[in-house]
């Protein structure tokens, strides 16, 4: 039952306005002022009373079952559901829709390309990836919630100018051994080294522009580096994706666009949209914005030609209602131009287009650079959480089976949430400090809030299916089931708005509900009055089945002893 809608009926067949009371209805900010309050300031012209009088007359109202009362409070008419009924509701749902509670047909099985994480080849994966993956996965998987056909695509960096800047460090300053022990950082120390060099000789710029204008003719030995390259590099990536958990449908790289280049700028020029400037090959924008490049003088393809002709395969391929890019905030200005070439050329889909901006990633040192070295690796970030995570473990759990596998889950955790609650908009800073620390509002909390739950589940041995929910009568059973009620409300709007932080921020709140009501309500204490126990153990259970629901939809494992 949705109790807002039902509200609304009741105010409408009351007052005999035509008024969207669904629109006026509020929350009010704490549980003593009610569940749902209408302002009745607006209803003052209609109905011709002062606010306090129309609060006052409304209350009178006959009201059903699940309303245990109506009370005026000066110019607001305050809701009070029934305890009995509310909770009932909620957990009879979750109970029987389990890991589909939250789940909704509002996509229509519409389909959704996906574009995230998106690493350039040749570089280590580092903690500047974290944010687009981390983010991007977790909308897959609130969009996939939402009823959407979800279409995943790693749009790699697999093709330009570092690509040339690899070549020539690699046939210059290649260790042999380095590159039979871990090719990744091999790969790392090479394209620093050529920044180092050619600070020192600017020609090794123009080397490498030849470089990768042989790679765009043909050149075989050219190509067969690059296809080393990229081999290594993507053998890498998908590893530290198998360890986070995150899958792609596609991995259509720039490379895989090469072809279309040549037929994209030919149907611009048709559509009398390119000229040339300062040697270039653009796409003039409007009066106060530069203009959009496609070529370069030395003919070198830019991210521009590439995305467009990246967008044209899809929406061919895959027909999609709307397209997403998952991309920080400094690549806006791209993103405003493509997409406005795409539609100064006549594509109608082009509307469906969405950027989807997140802060960046900044350093108590500065910003991360790759062509400075100064760099994490993703990977040791895990690693290094994994240790003081078993660390805890062995101090406070020692008898623990898989200990290391738990350690890894718990470490990978924190770290996706640390990103995760963040509003994806806004900078975040990284300390080694703010990122592994486990108390608070963070991802080992959540998870061991579940693995409390389970812990009380399979104490009790068996979980009934039935129960009489008028036992649960405090304050903290109610405030627990307010929030579950909550969920599916906040998985819909972190799908409208693109923003898992919504749901990473409703997770806490209901873990910190149950510590509460755990705390404070026993559950299998022999004293307790079987009825009792019986409601408390299925609010538990429901409360255990939406942590874990809201863990997934973040890209969390929800580890069920910690």
């Amino acid at each position: 039952m949705d109790y807002k809608e039902e509200i609304a009926k009741l105010l409408k067949k009351e007052s005999k306005l035509s008024i969207d009371f669904l629109q006026l209805i509020e929350i009010p900010p704490n549980q003593e002022m009610g569940d749902y309050a209408l302002p009745c300031f607006t209803l003052a012209k209609e109905m011709r009373k002062a606010p306090q009088q129309i609060a006052i007359d409304l209350s009178n109202m006959p009201k059903p079952k699940w309303l245990e009362r109506a009370e005026a409070k000066g110019p607001y008419l305050n809701f009070f559901i029934s305890k009995s009924d509310f909770i009932g509701q909620v957990i009879t749902r979750i109970q029987k829709e389990k890991k589909n509670y939250s789940s909704s047909k509002e996509g229509k099985l519409q389909k959704v390309c996906i574009d995230f994480s998106s690493p350039n080849i040749a570089k280590p994966f580092s903690v500047g990836h974290l944010r687009s993956t981390a983010i991007g996965n977790s909308i897959y998987r609130i969009l996939s919630a939402s009823g959407y056909k979800c279409i995943g695509i790693n749009h790699l960096g697999d093709w330009g100018i570092q690509f040339g800047k690899m070549v020539v460090a690699y046939n210059k300053w290649l260790d042999r051994k380095s590159m039979a022990k871990d090719p990744i950082k091999e790969f790392f120390r090479l394209y620093v080294k050529f920044h180092e060099e050619a600070e020192k000789d600017p020609s090794l710029e123009d080397e490498a522009r030849a470089w990768f204008r042989k790679m765009e003719l043909g050149d075989k030995q050219a190509l067969k580096l690059w296809k080393l390259f990229s081999k290594i590099s993507l053998m890498e990536v998908k590893r530290i994706y198998k360890l986070m958990g995150v899958k792609f449908d596609a991995y259509t790289g720039e490379s895989f666009y090469n072809k279309m280049l040549e037929p994209t700028l030919k149907m611009l020029e048709s559509k009398g949209l390119v000229c040339e400037s300062e040697g270039a090959t653009v796409v003039k924008m409007e009066a106060d914005s530069p203009p959009c490049i496609l070529k370069t003088g030395g003919e070198t393809s830019l991210y521009a030609t590439r995305d467009i002709a990246a967008a044209i395969y899809r929406y061919k391929t895959y027909k999609f209602s709307k397209s997403i890019y998952v991309v920080d905030v400094r690549q806006s200005l791209h993103f405003q131009q493509f997409f406005k070439v795409l539609e100064m050329a006549g594509f109608e889909w082009a509307k469906n287009m969405v950027h989807v901006p997140f802060g960046l990633i900044k350093f108590e040192e500065g910003v991360m650079s790759t062509r400075k070295g100064n760099v994490i690796f993703l990977e040791e970030l895990f690693g290094k959480a994994a240790e003081l995570v078993e660390e805890k473990i062995k101090e406070k759990n020692p008898g623990l089976k898989n200990k290391k596998a738990v350690a890894s889950q718990i470490a990978i955790g924190a770290v996706i949430f640390w990103d995760l609650s963040h509003d994806r908009i806004r900078d975040i800073e990284f300390s080694w400090s703010n990122v592994l620390d486990f108390e608070g509002e963070t991802g080992p909390y959540i998870q061991y809030t579940y693995a409390r739950a389970k812990s009380i589940l399979n104490k009790a041995k068996k979980v009934p299916s039935k129960a009489d929910f008028s036992q649960l009568s405090t304050p903290e059973e109610k405030r627990l089931a307010v929030l579950l009620g909550e969920f599916p409300a906040a998985v819909s709007e972190a799908a409208s708005h693109y923003k898992p932080s919504i749901v990473a921020r409703k997770v806490i709140e209901i873990s910190q509900a149950f510590n509460e009501f755990y705390h404070k309500c026993q559950c299998l204490a022999e004293c307790i009055d079987p009825k009792l126990r019986d409601a408390r153990l299925m609010l538990v259970s429901s409360s255990a089945m939406v942590i874990k629901n809201g863990l997934s939809l973040l890209g969390i494992e929800a580890p069920e002893q910690m």
